[in-house]
């Protein structure tokens, strides 16, 4: 987070373009490193589904709706409990004060744990809860295995979530991302565990980055003034929190959700191995690239909250602005280079040419996702910088459940687009 100064000059119109420089470098600055542990952290996911994937269709299709089911039920939420910290932890730090970040992580820590027992009880049904949604049993099965080995890792994700929040975790997620292909082959195919391994490789690879965080809060002089050693004041007002956690929490997973829920309607489509394998694939890579505008997302969040907090709100305005040309820039590259490599992409899946040939279709159509998806998070950025997470909530009600969906469902089962109406409905609406 940007350490405000005291005696920075106002915005004056002389100095405008010197201004916008320097808050396009300060986003820029704080973008850059989120982005990369971004695309690190994310590759956790990705690399355990790769793994999966050339187990065979079977194995990705069940991998796939168990990843699904956690990400509704369990990821997602938490992730998104966590972000009220954005808000909270921002203002204190432009308010200067300081010892209250420590504060609030401990708080959320508490709550975030709470969480996880129903979270947990959930994975352990999941091949009851998706025989109930009328999936295939043999998919339901092996997707009930592979969730019950993620449960392991819900232990350092909680306090993983809210660490990334506050640390830089660029060189922990590089580390972490490198010894996760390690584990995933030693759990996979040295270990014959299968499916079940690339599960449990995840508990154990945020356990790796959460060791290396805990070691430099510990030992690191930067966390001095934030980080107090651990404090009864985090079991007061866990109510407050909660209350700003849970639109916050909203705001996250009704996106997240709805593209969880296209997942597990494409079960019941003709072909469902081959068309859960495919959106599973398109999700996760859309998830890779979202990676991206979540980084700007985070950036203007920090950015917004700090300058409000110090009570500069012509600042914030300024990086606003800034932020949607940034997003408008980097929803065009992504958009471009994925479209180029549409017809090799799949391979870094699975080796069935008939996989392979289906993402090269989809990828054209999930290029618009990537396009309006920088928008829609940069924007969401700056409703969390502002305590607003009610606002974009409701947006995305709107967008994604009474427009997005019905759509997707219409064009799926009415109209016979089959995979494709799931990655063409969504977007369109998405920023709105």
């Amino acid at each position: 987070m940007q350490n405000p100064s005291v005696d920075e000059q106002p915005l004056l119109v002389e100095r405008d373009e010197n201004v916008a420089a320097s808050e396009a470098k300060r986003l820029l600055r704080l973008a850059g490193p989120l982005v990369a542990s971004g695309l690190l952290q994310c590759a956790l996911q990705l690399v355990s589904v790769m793994f999966v994937g050339h187990l065979g269709e079977l194995h990705l299709a069940g991998a796939s709706l168990a990843t699904s089911l956690a990400n509704v039920t369990g990821f997602s939420l938490l992730a998104g409990m966590a972000s009220a910290l954005d808000t909270l932890c921002g203002q204190a730090f432009g308010a200067r004060q300081y010892h209250l970040l420590g504060v609030y992580k401990q708080r959320a820590m508490l709550v975030l744990a709470l969480a996880c027992v129903p979270i947990a009880l959930v994975w352990t049904n999941t091949t009851r809860i998706l025989l109930f949604l009328g999936q295939d049993r043999a998919i339901a099965a092996e997707a009930g295995a592979y969730a019950r080995w993620l449960i392991p890792s819900l232990v350092p994700y909680v306090p993983l979530t809210c660490h990334i929040r506050f640390l830089p975790v660029m060189a922990s997620s590089a580390v972490t991302s490198l010894s996760h292909v390690l584990v995933c082959w030693a759990l996979v195919h040295k270990a014959g565990m299968g499916s079940k391994g690339a599960a449990l490789a995840r508990a154990i690879s945020y356990c790796t980055n959460l060791s290396i965080l805990s070691m430099y809060t510990r030992l690191s002089g930067a966390c001095k003034r934030t980080w107090k050693g651990f404090s009864m004041e985090a079991f007061k007002e866990l109510r407050q929190f909660a209350e700003l956690a849970f639109p916050s929490a909203m705001m996250v997973c009704l996106e997240w959700w709805s593209f969880e829920l296209l997942a597990l309607l494409s079960g019941l489509l003709p072909n469902p191995k081959l068309e859960t394998s495919v959106l599973s694939i398109c999700f996760n890579t859309g998830a890779l690239m979202f990676m991206v505008p979540s980084g700007l997302c985070t950036a203007i969040s920090t950015r917004v909250s700090n300058e409000l907090g110090a009570g500069r709100p012509q600042a914030a305005k300024l990086a606003t602005r800034l932020v949607v040309c940034l997003a408008l820039l980097e929803g065009s590259v992504i958009s471009v280079t994925m479209i180029l490599l549409r017809r090799f992409w799949g391979y870094v899946y699975s080796n069935e040419e008939e996989v392979v040939a289906y993402i090269a279709r989809m990828i054209p159509v999930l290029a618009m996702s990537f396009f309006m998806n920088g928008i829609h998070t940069s924007l969401a950025g700056v409703l969390t910088g502002c305590g607003e997470q009610k606002i974009g909530a409701r947006v995305n009600l709107v967008a994604f459940y009474l427009a997005g969906i019905p759509l997707a469902v219409l064009l799926a089962f009415a109209l016979h687009f089959n995979g494709m109406a799931r990655t063409s409905s969504v977007p369109k609406f998405k920023s709105f």
